[in-house]
């Protein structure tokens, strides 16, 4: 396995990271958390499908043009996946030319703007979450908390708002020095996925410089994020099936589950 040239100022590292599948310069790993280390993933691609379905159905009523559903593959992959809430919705209404006035923050989910769409797909992640609960992928898990316990720096990054929830409702809390959230991005006005800022934050958040610090993501935009962003290692975890794509957005190893990595 081949890596990418380091950059940047690099600390001396005292512990063995190639047996992480990592290079000998990596001090920390970033972590999403949807489709990386949780089941959530799933969870949030019938959410947007739900909340989508619902508008589309009613605006092609409205309009007397055909219902196209939305796609949880194809339009989910694309156009919502790993991006802040309300960037997915922009991003998925124009993929349709469909312009929504953005609204505020206390519009009633489901409202026709922005705002009301993405409240309504957040309390359907919420109710979802609440009744099917949050499944890990144990073998990605095990990974993150052998490589904090050899002594490497650990931070979440995730667009999602739910973060601290979906880590308690695991018993992930311990398993990180860091969490660049959605709650935090929208404190700190940092750019969403595939923009490099929440990642950035993150290593800077345990100490590390870009080159020292590892990307690991399932979606396309994370991926562009980790690889814009010019991090020592970005490695894709193809949870279904694009491989091909995540490697065309930027990653340097793509793994169906970290377990994988370990040596």
């Amino acid at each position: 396995m081949t890596f990418p040239a380091p950059q940047g100022r690099l600390t001396l590292v005292t512990f063995d990271t190639s047996r992480f599948g990592l290079p000998t310069t990596i001090t920390a790993c970033l972590f999403d958390l949807d489709g990386v280390l949780t089941q959530t993933a799933t969870l949030h691609a019938a959410a947007w499908k739900q909340m989508f379905d619902e508008f589309l159905t009613a605006y092609a009523k409205q309009t007397d043009t055909a219902f196209v559903p939305f796609d949880p593959h194809r339009d989910y992959d694309e156009y919502v996946d790993g991006k802040p809430r309300l960037d997915g919705t922009r991003d998925f209404l124009a993929s349709r030319h469909i312009e929504l006035p953005e609204g505020d923050e206390s519009d009633e989910p489901g409202t026709a703007t922005i705002y009301g769409l993405s409240n309504r797909k957040n309390d359907l992640v919420l109710e979802r979450i609440r009744t099917d609960g949050v499944q890990t992928y144990p073998g990605s898990v095990d990974y993150v908390r052998k490589v904090r316990d050899a002594g490497l720096k650990t931070a979440v990054v995730s667009s999602s708002a739910n973060t601290v929830d979906v880590l308690e409702t695991t018993g992930m809390t311990d398993c990180f020095d860091a969490r660049i959230d959605g709650v935090v991005a929208k404190e700190r006005h940092l750019k969403g996925k595939p923009a490099p800022d929440t990642f950035l934050a993150g290593a800077k958040a345990v100490g590390a410089d870009p080159a020292q610090a590892a990307v690991f993501e399932d979606a396309l935009a994370g991926v562009a994020a980790g690889r814009a962003g010019h991090f020592g290692l970005v490695v894709g975890v193809d949870r279904v099936g694009q491989a091909d794509e995540l490697r065309r957005h930027g990653a340097d190893v793509v793994v169906d589950d970290l377990s994988e990595l370990l040596r």
